[in-house]
């Protein structure tokens, strides 16, 4: 077989090698698989054309093939561009320049494929080869720009592959050097072939061992040995402690941390064996396993995560195997740091609410044989505490009694705080002493520096009967205890018994049945008559009374302090508002009035000024006929803007009056600076059916006092005669009381008052 033949043997292997690594790189799910395959299939026309050029003895076939030759190897040298540039991970981002490089393959391809027509690029010569005859490629001035720009071209992916190669860390440059010089090594193999005009062209052989050794190193190539020791450095500096065994168990490596751990001077590595024991004993003995332990050393408690791997071949034989031991103490110690504050209230170090009723439930869910009973613990008036002395010495307050509480009973005893002033108790039945309890709280004070202060606490105390209770329906009940004593300065605890739950399903039946009962129109207003000081009736009292359907005629104490306390008396109010403003419309032919109450909650839940004046407005009435009771309680809080609104309702025509004057102890104070028209003095003056020579000196005064300030006095809880006769020679200009009329209802008022009028 002659030189020919075999080259053009050689050319078939290789064309059909990069046709089978074409389609491989093309069908990869790697970025680098299409731009590689297409750079290997643009080497098959060039390496067939030289097929052509080699084995033929004919001219016209070596034309074909020098055409297949120049034009793929332009296709070639734009594709090797493209792929340098995705081997190297770079985008070409520049539109203008790719579009110049298409722009002039586009033109060497035209002006080469135009010689067929022009014979301009190059012409063939005939010589002999193996004593037959051969054509090679003659240039011409054309051929020679069409090999400027294949260099060019070749130039441009050469520095990207050095300037890639240089700037890159050893694990990469080793890959981006192999590509560089084996596409140096073709550009001189071809660079020969050009300069010295050797008969045969064997450079194409060059061409296909890149492509082949390209697509090796795009798609497989892994530096293991560069690899395996830039894993070694990295396993170095890990913060974990590893260790590295070999097939029969010996230690054969140890990174700094767990030279440290183990405390292993130098490189002798026979100690971490029998130091390593403890943290084996951790495991479960198998091949893997992940395990924790905590252990005392002498640099103090220590918490590790171990975890044991063993590695074996493809056969199921053991290599080796590797301990990692990471020191997680810190982050243990932040856990528990965190679990303690998510668990004890920040201020007082009890337990939180819901970490209390986890660990109730948890106490009465083990064996006892002794009943428990769980305490609900309530600071009254704390609000008043922080607003007198401020937040600070309120929050020293709450630690006081939080210590407290704990001396006050077992360490047995589970403690929480459940709110900003309430807190929660769980201790044995036969451990809480009621009357020793009381004695307690009778004197109960704290103090912050030399400030002592008596703090008022209530406790309401429910024993556990059925522990699978939910804890908070138990605490509600404790609550419900303890409500009843909020009027009570003299009784601390109270037990939740079979009265207070009656109590409670009372009061949410009642409050069950306003909504309807307003409907229905059960609740009615009862007039009690007021007199002139001549005993004629000018108007009436306004006072609430519920005709149930169950439990029949029922007095406001059944039912008014209820709402009160749970802001229901609201809605009592706006309707008998309503109903006396319809009285009143019925009574337009006279100049009577209807006083009205006001509760301090009415301001929570509406907006009571504009409430009046919409009703007023409705029935067409004036508003001075629509009289509005006040207490001194309704100043206790947000005193800036209730003066504001009273003193808006007197602008609209409102007349204002102050209930109980005298029952509280900062009646003369309000009386200097609240907008009001008329006081009501408390019966609490004339509680004997004569009045004494005190009693006497104190209304004669007050009813002076309020005449000077312009302030109309009215006397109620009249009974005789004689305080009639009294009170009207002090000069004072109104009266109700039994003496006059009991309250009654509309129709009563209506046939002895309005229509006898």
């Amino acid at each position: 077989m002659n030189i020919r033949s075999v080259f053009s043997l050689i050319f078939i292997t290789l064309s059909v090698a990069l046709a089978v690594c074409g389609r491989v790189a093309l069908q990869s799910k790697k970025a680098i698989g299409k731009p590689l395959g297409r750079m290997l299939y643009s080497l098959i026309p060039p390496v067939l054309g030289n097929l052509l050029i080699v084995s033929v003895s004919t001219k016209l076939p070596a034309v074909i093939g020098c055409y297949f030759y120049y034009i793929g190897i332009d296709f070639t040298v734009f594709f090797l561009l493209h792929y340098t540039l995705a081997y190297c991970n770079i985008s070409w981002e520049s539109h203008k320049l790719r579009g110049l490089v298409s722009f002039l393959l586009v033109i060497d391809v035209v002006q080469l494929a135009a010689n067929i027509f022009l014979g301009h690029a190059f012409g063939m010569e005939r010589i002999e080869l193996s004593g037959r005859a051969y054509y090679r490629m003659v240039p011409y001035l054309p051929q020679n720009l069409h090999r400027m720009f294949v260099y060019a071209m070749l130039a441009a992916s050469l520095t990207i592959l050095l300037l890639k190669m240089l700037h890159s860390s050893r694990i990469y440059s080793r890959r981006y050097g192999v590509i560089f010089f084996s596409m140096l090594a073709v550009i001189l193999w071809c660079t020969f072939y050009v300069v010295s005009r050797t008969p045969l062209d064997r450079s194409m052989i060059g061409y296909t061992a890149f492509g082949l050794l390209s697509f090796y190193f795009s798609l497989y190539y892994r530096p293991v040995k560069l690899l395996n020791r830039i894993l070694l450095d990295i396993s170095a500096e890990l913060p974990d402690a590893l260790f590295f065994f070999d097939d029969t168990g010996e230690c054969n490596w140890v990174n700094n941390e767990g030279r440290q751990l183990l405390e292993i001077p130098g490189k002798d590595l026979s100690e971490v064996a029998p130091k390593l024991q403890p943290f084996f004993e951790g495991g479960d003995g198998g091949d893997n396993w992940t395990s924790t332990l905590e252990m005392n050393t002498t640099k103090g408690w220590k918490h590790y995560v171990l975890e044991r791997k063993t590695i074996r071949d493809g056969r199921g034989y053991v290599d080796g195997s590797f301990l990692s031991v990471r020191d997680d103490t810190q982050a243990q110690l932040n856990l528990m740091q965190e679990t303690y504050r998510a668990q004890h209230d920040d201020l007082t170090g009890l337990y939180t609410r819901p970490y209390l009723y986890e660990r109730i439930q948890k106490k009465l869910a083990e064996p006892h044989d002794q009943p428990y009973c769980l305490v609900f613990a309530n600071v009254r008036n704390f609000k008043l505490i922080n607003d007198v002395f401020g937040v600070e010495f309120g929050d020293g307050v709450l630690k006081q009694i939080a210590a407290t509480l704990r001396r006050f009973f077992p360490m047995d005893g589970v403690y929480g705080r459940l709110s900003g002033d309430t807190f929660g108790i769980l201790i044995p039945r036969s451990q809480f002493d009621t009357e020793m309890m009381e004695k307690k709280l009778t004197n109960f004070t704290v103090s912050t520096g030399d400030m002592p202060y008596h703090v008022l606490i209530h406790m309401g105390v429910y024993e556990v009967t059925d522990p699978s209770l939910v804890v908070s329906v138990m605490f509600d009940r404790a609550r419900i205890a303890a409500s009843g004593l909020r009027n009570d300065f003299h009784t601390h605890v109270a037990w939740y018994d079979e009265k207070v739950r009656e109590n409670m399903l009372w009061e949410q039946q009642i409050s069950g049945d306003l909504e309807n009962a307003i409907l229905q129109r059960q609740i009615v207003p009862y007039l009690q008559p007021l007199v002139n000081d001549s005993g004629k009736v000018v108007g009436a009292e306004a006072l609430v009374r519920w005709n149930h359907p169950e439990f029949g005629f029922l007095p406001p104490i059944k039912f008014i302090p209820i709402f009160e306390q749970n802001g229901m008396i609201a809605e009592v109010d706006r309707y008998m508002w309503r109903c006396a403003c319809e009285r009143l419309q019925e009574w337009k032919d006279n100049d009577l009035f209807i006083s009205v109450n006001i509760s301090p909650k009415d301001f929570y839940f509406m907006d009571v000024a504009e409430e009046l004046k919409n009703l007023v407005k409705e029935f067409q009435i004036e508003p001075s006929r629509l009289r509005l009771e006040i207490t001194e309680s309704v100043m206790i809080s947000d005193v800036e803007n209730k003066l504001k609104l009273l003193a808006h309702l007197r602008e609209a025509g409102f007349l204002v009056e102050m209930d109980d004057f005298g029952s509280g102890y900062s009646s003369l104070n309000m009386l200097k600076n609240m907008p009001i028209d008329l006081i009501k003095i408390d019966m609490v003056f004339l509680r004997n059916s004569d009045l004494d020579d005190k009693s006497n000196k104190i209304l004669r005064h007050i009813i002076s006092m309020s005449t000077d300030l312009n302030i109309v006095p009215l006397t109620e809880g009249v009974e005789t005669q004689k305080q009639f006769s009294d009170l009207t020679l002090m000069g004072c200009k109104l009266f109700q009381g039994y003496f006059f009329a009991k309250p009654m209802s509309v129709g009563d008022f209506e046939t002895q008052y309005v229509r006898a009028a």
